[in-house]
């Protein structure tokens, strides 16, 4: 078994005679071999030692922690350090010791003969994730997508020619040390048929099947596709945030209770986020939550990494939207111009969002504000029209000209009983 089982998690389900075979008792046995548990095993049994000058020393084992002890056939004891032993040499192989981490049932048979018994069980030591690979076109209009699915395997153990599944979800499960945060499921070699990998729905969950045997050895990262799709219609944009709420920070929310701080979220963020969004419709599958990366190809052809961003969960037909990086020609500032107390129950502020372009081209950019100091706000005066994206948000839409300069000032009411 790998190394990193979790014995208490083992399922037993006999198959040749299910209702004549119990089990009786399980045990876990990892007291594997190796010089230190050898040298324990044979405290007071006879030993060969021979040391780097190729002396040999035959005796009674009196002691293996730290320097050796010996102690003679004619009674005479000898001190060997450990630092100058060559090798060790034992009769045989204790009992007790074993060479890998080794389940062992008691099992009350209901007929002689052997029995095939199925078994299922947890490990730490091996995980999965998606990582996915997206080419943007040169006009930045459509993309290339691979899916990769990354096994790491440190368990202790080998699965050769393994059936693999992997569930994609947010499972319920009690942290364990080493445990991995989502599930794969290995069983014994299936039938060998076409390389693509299946998906299906297992539960509320996802689950990804690869028709093939996969051999996964210890200490290995393996990749395997799993989606490919071209030319999927995308679309890349420029977000200003002026207080930076993609960070989560917590005056992006409307508050419970009304804020009257004069410096309450007057923060500014000179970055303007350069974002890729596209439907998973056209990618003709679910995908698992995991990492991005971007590219684009230069002139020459050769694909350069053009920003990083990771998703959640996603079934087909869902808007992802990307964030790869802050422009670099396109600046913001966010500055609040007045605030104002008319009464105990009524508080004004008003805003100027800046933003220039150093592009020899026009850009949009779109400005996102958040309205958090009440839940209860109106807009009274605005230089431009927009939306409201939720209770709390609203949002312009800004044509900025070539290396030019476009502002926005809006001002806002919050009310309160």
């Amino acid at each position: 078994m790998a190394a990193s089982i979790d014995p208490t998690s083992v399922l037993i389900k006999p198959l040749t005679s299910p209702r004549g075979t119990s089990i009786l008792e399980q045990n876990y046995e990892f007291d594997l071999v190796g010089a230190a548990a050898l040298l324990e095993k044979y405290l007071d049994e006879e030993i060969l030692v021979v040391t780097k000058d190729g002396k040999e020393y035959r005796g009674k084992l009196l002691s293996g922690r730290g320097d050796l002890v010996l102690q003679e056939s004619g009674g005479r004891v000898t001190v060997i350090k450990v630092e100058n032993v060559q090798e060790f040499s034992f009769p045989e192989l204790p009992q007790g010791l074993i060479t890998r981490p080794t389940l062992v049932w008691l099992v009350r048979a209901g007929q002689s003969g052997p029995e095939e018994l199925e078994v299922t069980h947890l490990t730490g030591g091996i995980s999965w994730q998606a990582d996915y690979v997206l080419l943007l076109a040169a006009d930045e209009g459509a993309i290339d997508l691979d899916g990769w699915v990354t096994l790491t395997n440190t368990s202790g153990a080998t699965f050769p020619e393994a059936q693999l599944k992997l569930i994609a979800g947010d499972l319920q499960r009690f942290p364990e040390p080493g445990m991995a945060a989502r599930d794969l499921y290995m069983q014994g070699a299936p039938t060998p048929t076409e390389a693509a990998v299946q998906q299906r729905e297992f539960f509320e969950y996802h689950l990804y099947q690869v028709p093939r045997p996969v051999t996964i050895q210890d200490n290995q990262t393996k990749q395997i596709e799993f989606v490919s799709a071209g030319d999927i219609p995308a679309e890349k944009f420029f977000v200003y945030d002026g207080l930076q709420c993609r960070d989560g920070y917590w005056y992006c929310y409307a508050s419970s209770y009304p804020q009257t701080d004069p410096s309450y979220g007057v923060t500014s963020n000179p970055k303007v986020m350069v974002m890729v969004e596209f439907d998973t419709e056209d990618v003709e599958a679910d995908l698992p939550r995991g990492r991005v990366r971007v590219y684009q190809e230069d002139i020459d052809g050769a694909a350069l990494l053009i920003g990083e961003d990771a998703i959640d969960h996603t079934p087909k037909g869902e808007n992802l939207r990307l964030y790869i990086g802050d422009a670099f020609d396109i600046v913001g500032a966010r500055v609040r111009t007045d605030f104002r107390r008319p009464s105990e129950t009524r508080m004004e502020e008003d805003y100027t969002i800046t933003l220039r372009n150093h592009k020899d081209e026009a850009v949009e950019v779109r400005v996102v504000e958040h309205l958090s100091r009440w839940t209860e706000w109106r807009i009274f005066s605005s230089t431009a029209d927009y939306t409201k994206l939720d209770a709390s948000t609203i949002e312009f839409r800004v044509n900025i000209p070539a290396n030019g300069e476009t502002r926005v000032s809006y001002g806002v009411r919050y009310i309160w009983p």
